[in-house]
């Protein structure tokens, strides 16, 4: 199966929620929509399932016109963020319904509910009912009615938001294990940076209805098509750095200087963005390379294992991520340290010159 969207728009009263769309999937793509809240993300899904109508523009399913195709017409299961399970069913009940409602055969539906169940690991909870479960388990539920459909197009919309961070962790895995074994068009929509690395695939950025950059999720972390898709694929935010550039000399803000090198040591004069992800800054100087930057702690947040120090430096708010807990008192004065080689560099207008070469901050961050 083959799914084309072409210049697709949303348009509800006076709001467009989606602009200009368009996006080619293929048969056994794992597909990723990355975006903040309200980027539009559940209406692309909602018109690629077939319960809206896109106001403009075109949906075709294998080189045919299925715009105004209903869903039920359609090879497609979707999944959402609450877990919408009958609660007077069984859990297998649960599960066989939509073969049910498509006249599989008794047997064929027994034998693919089972096997569903067992892939989930809910094999053991066939004949409870909802209410008796963990919402980790009710989600499990949700997502076996999905799968046993075996649909040519499986569409998850931020599937694991409500769950708690162990849940979110274990599903993710078995999820990404289903995904490899089935031919179906994937498309999964989340927040968060992670998830989208972890699930690899493809990735489609995308930001108040529109797509901002597409492509192997790898390549698109790591080479951000403007400051826009650098901020949406970073968590925390990215840091932005003013920067001019004279001769093989860089300066951050007004006192920091430091030579050109390897990826940027080709960069025209002139006026830049430099970026730099939390997690390449360091409180530890760790090369004779590293640039120092003098600010005081403005806040200090611990989230599970890590600390994010928040800082200020020539007016530009800074995030450095810390791994493992470590109180800091506000306006203590603290040296901050990044290597040149993992500055991403953008213009004026916010598009990307140069991004630092993918072996050179994995060797930073062993």
């Amino acid at each position: 199966m083959g799914l084309s969207l072409q210049n697709i728009d949303k348009i509800v009263g006076r709001e467009t929620h989606l602009k200009d769309i368009s996006l080619e999937f293929e048969s056994g793509s794992r597909n990723v929509l990355l975006g903040r809240t309200l980027a539009g993300k559940t209406s692309l899904l909602r018109i690629m399932a077939g319960i809206d109508r896109p106001t403009h523009g075109k949906i075709l399913i294998d080189g045919k016109d299925s715009t105004g195709v209903w869903v039920r017409k359609r090879s497609v299961a979707m999944v959402y963020q609450q877990f919408i399970n009958y609660p007077s069913l069984t859990v297998y009940k649960n599960i066989a319904s939509p073969l049910k409602v498509s006249g599989v055969p008794r047997a064929e539906i027994d034998r693919r509910v089972r096997e569903t169940a067992r892939m989930l690991h809910i094999d053991d909870l066939l004949d409870r009912l909802p209410a008796e479960l963990s919402g980790g388990q009710q989600q499990r539920i949700a997502i076996a009615r999905a799968l046993v459909k075996d649909a040519q197009l499986l569409l998850l919309d931020e599937p694991l938001v409500n769950l708690d961070y162990k849940l979110r962790e274990e599903l993710r895995i078995e999820l990404q294990e289903i995904f490899e074994r089935r031919e179906a068009i994937v498309v999964y929509t989340t927040t968060e940076p992670t998830e989208a690395l972890m699930l690899g695939g493809n990735v489609v950025v995308m930001d108040e209805g529109r797509v901002l950059q597409t492509g192997a999720t790898p390549d698109v972390y790591h080479n951000p098509a403007n400051t826009k898709v650098a901020e949406v694929f970073s968590d925390p935010p990215i840091n932005y750095l003013h920067c001019t550039v004279e001769g093989q000399t860089a300066r951050l803000g007004g006192n920091i200087e430091f030579m050109l090198a390897n990826h940027l040591q080709f960069l025209p004069a002139g006026q830049y963005m430099f970026g730099i992800r939390s997690n390449h800054l360091s409180l530890n100087r760790t090369s004779s390379e590293d640039t120092e930057i003098r600010t005081k702690v403005q806040l200090a947040e611990i989230n599970g294992s890590e600390t994010f120090i928040h800082v200020n430096y020539d007016n530009s708010r800074l995030v450095v991520q810390e791994d493992g807990v470590h109180p800091h008192r506000m306006d203590t004065e603290i040296s901050i340290y990044v290597h040149p080689s993992c500055f991403f560099v953008f213009d004026e207008a916010g598009d990307l010159v140069v991004s630092p070469t993918r072996n050179t901050i994995e060797k930073r961050l062993r």
